[in-house]
């Protein structure tokens, strides 16, 4: 299925006319620098070529469409020189370093051999400069290794997985989201406030390195307070059915129910424990919030606490998430979730390292990443690290709305907290991370 897997091509019209410059350093013809990747071919001519991977059917599938609608926007709002564009990226004109950008996406289904075969052939017949996607960490953590060996830049869409910048982290891969460390950090203290301490706690953990790493931190970071894991639930992704895990939760008799479950995955478990009377019994909490859960388990959001990487009353407090909830607002029809934020601003921050590197040369472009210069997000200011190119941004906790306070059919949520992000960090090396090399 994988490799007759029909792509898609998006993204705005291409400019007329050639311009080669940029497509490589003065530099680099200076030096005789010996290609790499798919530097210079895939930039020579007057576009650049994307390639996404995003999941569009399974158990991921709402949450890929919604990360896609953020790449289509960034490269609409990128080739046509948006103002939102110029805010983060000031030297991005129309296009990068006057190229327009072309998008192949092809479906995931968050399995990572597929995501793998799809971008072996855009880098291979696209000459992809930049490759992208996630949403399931076990498919990023494939594609940080694709990129490595192929020395093309993947810049991550979503993966909640500490391994994607820890153990699993390369030199030609960088992320912007929150993840498992730096959510359960976030919501630690917020849950000690509410609940007290000493609490007996039951996981449900997806069986692959997201729900692993989320779980591990959550029961690392609420150690401190008392509380104490009485069971932990393991399922695969995709589960059809979650009552043998929820049987053993209603046993386990613990205060709280930590969901560490995604996707579709998340909302099942959610309305299934609500079913087994689960929810009566104890606390819900989501340490790692999945885009549009509200929506979908039909209020049983409602009081739940969450970390999330985004949430669009933001506008109150940033500019820039105003902006950028607008447009996509008039595009799609409907409030941005945190799957679009992220592959937005993931996208734009790829071009302002080109415009900055003056060069699509990738070690050029991976330099600027690495000099932690300060730069504007659509949650304020934020900079990647060095070593291990996790972007250090803030985290938000979130609490589900009750109906009757809600202002509108999509006020799902009252922002309870926005955490710095610098805090929540472990030391560069605590996750093991070793970037390996430029060329």
């Amino acid at each position: 299925m994988g490799s007759r897997r029909p792509l898609l091509h998006g993204g705005a019209g291409l400019m007329g006319g050639t311009m080669l410059s940029g497509s490589i350093s003065p530099r680099a013809w200076a030096v005789g620098i010996t290609p790499i990747g798919t530097w210079p071919d895939g930039s020579q001519g007057d576009t650049v070529f994307i390639g996404a991977s995003v999941p569009r059917t399974g158990t991921y599938a709402v949450q890929g469409e919604d990360e896609l609608k953020g790449y289509q926007l960034a490269i609409e709002h990128i080739n046509e020189g948006n103002e939102l564009v110029k805010q983060i990226s000031p030297k991005t004109k129309k296009g990068v370093l006057g190229k327009q950008l072309k998008l192949g996406v092809a479906d995931s289904a968050a399995k990572p051999n597929e995501a793998v075969q799809a971008q072996q052939r855009f880098i291979s017949e696209n000459k992809a400069v930049m490759i992208t996607g996630g949403t399931s960490s076990a498919v990023a953590v494939a594609l940080n290794k694709l990129a490595q060996r192929e020395k093309v830049l993947f810049v991550c869409g979503i993966s909640g997985s500490n391994d994607t910048t820890g153990k699993d982290c390369v030199r030609y891969g960088f992320r912007q989201n929150f993840f498992g460390q730096t959510a359960a950090a976030a919501i630690t203290p917020v849950l000690a406030k509410e609940f007290g301490k000493n609490k007996k706690v039951a996981y449900m953990t997806p069986d692959y390195t997201y729900g692993h790493t989320v779980t591990k931190s959550m029961q690392d970071n609420t150690a401190a307070d008392g509380w104490t894991t009485v069971t932990n639930q393991v399922s695969p992704l995709g589960a059809p059915d979650f009552s043998s895990y929820l049987l053993n939760v209603a046993n386990s008799g613990a205060d709280i129910l930590v969901n560490v479950n995604w996707g579709h995955d998340a909302v099942l478990s959610i309305q299934q424990a609500k079913q087994f009377g689960v929810l009566d019994k104890m606390k819900l909490v989501v340490p790692y919030q999945v885009p549009f859960l509200a929506r979908e388990t039909g209020g049983l959001m409602q009081g739940v606490y969450a970390a999330t990487d985004y949430w669009w009353t933001l506008e109150d407090k940033f500019p820039l998430a105003k902006m950028f909830n607008a447009a996509f607002e008039k595009k799609y029809d409907y409030k941005p979730e945190w799957g679009a934020e992220n592959a937005y601003i993931s996208f734009v921050h790829w071009a302002r390292m080109v415009e900055e590197a003056g060069s699509f040369y990738p070690p050029d472009v991976i330099r600027v990443y690495e000099k932690e210069e300060t730069i504007p997000s659509l949650v304020g200011d934020v900079y990647y690290r060095k070593e291990d190119h996790q972007c250090v941004r803030p985290v938000l906790i979130v609490k589900g709305k009750q109906q009757k306070d809600m202002k509108g059919k999509e006020d799902y949520y009252d922002i309870v907290e926005i955490v710095p992000g610098k805090g929540l960090m472990q030391k560069p090396e605590a996750f093991g991370c070793q970037l390996g090399d430029y060329t």
